[in-house]
């Protein structure tokens, strides 16, 4: 496998077969069903159906988000290297949007030297941030969320540290747990977490492995942070400054709002951290200005909306369709608004990629 974050040479790069699915990972197969080697050539237990059907409740990628196609827009393929680091502290990376896929997640990390052929923390005094998003849409949500609480243990203890932001659909799966059917203001009339969840890939049985712990987890997750002058966080979106004029402002307000478990307030903060495409088009630069002027920062760095919408290249998870539409291909990190905001959603719902960066990045 890789050898340690950011040590230089590469011996041999781990596959998903280096991996024994460790017993967070596991997904509980009911009565009758067949068991994770029935799961296909998707490889993931979660996907172990009856007559290939998907589970009650599964809802895939929706594909009618607006897309660009913009000439000035570039996708960075990141080479390992040596960057300096700031007070002795280990190399930086950000992980994007993982939406259940633990496998591919292990994998990713693994490239990158950061977790070991067990699974277990191997890169030292690193830091790894993940934008959020770890459930929905993909097979093992409570997995990803078991795994990155246990990096973020073994890290510490380490000397390095693997932490999480909020992301919305996090948010979502607290809101469909508290509130379920409760019916909430949503603003074009009414509707209700469990719905939405629902609408938006959220797996039954993420819901029913979610304990209390994830929540308490989820729920204290911050929403913005700065590292190394980058200004991470989930949403592409400038909606953040309502709810603070500091990074220390807008947590401490996230955080206030999930204690008082309102759900009208809740459904409010989550259709908030919904919106996307704020840095896209010809506003885009000064959007992202906006937001470095008030919070630090030269450079915004986001999950959330698939790289495949933001370059215009959605096609099917196939080769090609009747149109000829090609799948989409994602190698890298998107760098746009002139060069002020980075994407990190390689779009691994709709046959992309997961992706794990190290920052900065070095074309």
């Amino acid at each position: 496998m890789t050898q340690g974050a950011g040590q230089g040479s590469v011996v041999r790069t781990a596959t998903l077969r280096d991996f024994r699915v460790p017993p967070y990972a596991q997904v509980p197969v009911q009565s009758g069903q067949p068991g994770p080697a029935a799961a296909g050539s998707s490889g993931h237990p979660g996907n172990a159906v009856p007559a290939d059907e998907p589970p009650e409740g599964y809802t895939p990628t929706e594909r009618d988000l607006p897309v660009i196609n913009r000439g000035d827009t570039v996708q960075v393929h990141v080479s390992p290297a040596e960057a300096p680091v700031p007070d002795g502290r280990g190399p930086l990376f950000v992980v994007g949007d993982v939406h259940g896929y633990l496998d591919e997640l292990l994998a990713a990390l693994a490239e990158q030297g950061l977790i070991d052929a067990e699974g277990h923390w191997a890169a030292g005094t690193a830091r790894l941030w993940f934008l959020g998003d770890f459930t929905d849409r993909g097979p093992d949500g409570i997995g990803v969320i078991d795994l990155v609480m246990r990096l973020s243990a073994e890290a510490a203890a380490s000397g390095g540290y693997c932490k999480a932001l909020m992301g919305n659909h996090e948010l979502l799966l607290i809101g469909a747990k508290r509130f379920g059917d409760t019916p909430v203001n949503s603003g074009a009339g009414t509707a209700t977490f469990q719905a939405a969840w629902l609408l938006n890939g959220g797996q039954r049985t993420d819901m029913e492995r979610l304990q209390d712990v994830h929540l308490q987890w989820m729920s204290r997750l911050d929403a913005v942070v700065e590292e190394d002058a980058h200004l991470l966080m989930h949403s592409d979106t400038t909606a953040y400054l309502d709810y603070g004029s500091t990074i220390e402002d807008v947590n401490e307000t996230v955080h206030q709002i999930l204690t008082r478990n309102d759900a009208d307030e809740c459904w409010d903060l989550f259709r908030k951290l919904t919106k996307r495409f704020a840095f896209r088009d010809e506003g885009g630069p000064q959007a992202v200005q906006e937001l470095l002027s008030q919070y630090g920062g030269q450079r915004v760095v986001h999950g959330h909306s698939p790289i495949p919408y933001l370059l215009g290249e959605v096609g099917t998870e196939d080769a090609s369709d009747d149109q000829g539409a090609r799948s989409p291909v994602v190698e890298g990190p998107h760098v746009y608004a002139d060069g002020l905001a980075i994407a990190m959603d390689g779009g691994v719902t709709m046959a992309g990629k997961l992706l794990v960066v190290q920052l900065p990045l070095h074309n």
